[in-house]
């Protein structure tokens, strides 16, 4: 599934071929989405122009007039600039053609993402009303980690995840920040001071900042809105290296099962 620094990085890729771009087409192939296709998604788009492209966790938010589509890439979705004359592959399901030839194309072969209007402000849809803080803005730190963790017995990796305690540190991030932070992700969320909350904080932007950076994680089909690969995967230090030697201490990496997600971990450098 596309993750944050995915999906960051996808807006990025696709903001300069479309943002203050007059909408001339819109195709839908496919209406069959998780969220079935607006039924006035063309009629409304044809013609308008598209704003600045915005994010909210793993939704990209595109404001149309006064109104806002909201796009979420589910499980094996992306957008991506084609050209005219760019023949569409099975599971393209929507393309929006922007006046000087550019087309956002979704594909999306389990059609498990969406596109459809924003329900009123970000606060209001019920999609964005309970998420927690972005992770690299100033809303996240330590102290809210902290705070949130207290009484709770579940494991560490499984509240990281809690859209409603951050947003965006899916798996993958999580693994690595407990990692650089030295936590064992096993280790009871209540049961972990301030000062290792302050340092999973810092190690929770670090990763995320460095995804982005290098295009984000390519581990199955995920490409950027211009097409190219991320190419964090290949400093990932613990996510699926499962039975490999840890890069810090040469251990046999391990893996466990929290909140039905496989977690990779070192032993001796997570405590």
């Amino acid at each position: 599934m596309p993750e944050l620094p995915e999906v960051e990085t996808t807006r990025r890729g696709i903001a300069p071929y479309t943002e203050g771009r007059e909408i001339v087409e819109v195709i839908v192939r496919h209406r069959g989405l998780r969220v079935p296709v607006p039924a006035d998604l063309e009629s409304s788009l044809i013609g308008a122009t598209l704003g600045e492209i915005g994010r909210r966790s793993k939704y990209l938010l595109l404001p149309i007039g006064e109104r806002t589509l909201l796009w979420h890439l589910g499980m094996s979705g992306s957008l991506r600039i084609a050209q005219i004359g760019d023949q569409p592959r099975k599971h393209d399901h929507v393309d929006v053609v922007f006046a000087g030839g550019h087309i956002l194309r979704y594909h999306d072969p389990r059609r498990f993402g969406f596109v459809d209007w924003l329900a009123g402000g970000a606060g209001e849809d019920i999609r964005l009303s309970r998420l927690g803080p972005e992770p690299l803005s100033d809303a996240f730190d330590g102290e809210r980690l902290h705070q949130l963790s207290r009484g709770r017995r579940a494991a560490v990796k499984p509240f990281l995840m809690d859209n409603a305690v951050v947003v965006g540190v899916g798996n993958i991030y999580a693994s690595e920040a407990l990692f650089l932070a030295g936590i064992d992700p096993r280790r009871a969320a209540g049961r972990i001071s301030r000062e290792r909350y302050d340092r999973l904080a810092a190690a929770i932007r670090e990763v995320l900042a460095a995804a982005i950076t290098q295009g984000g994680t390519t581990l199955r089909d995920f490409v950027s809105g211009t097409g190219e690969p991320g190419y964090f995967a290949q400093r990932l230090n613990v996510y699926g290296r499962a039975g490999e030697p840890c890069r810090r201490c040469g251990h046999e990496l391990r893996s466990v099962t929290l909140g039905q997600r496989a977690s990779v971990f070192c032993p001796l450098c997570q405590t």
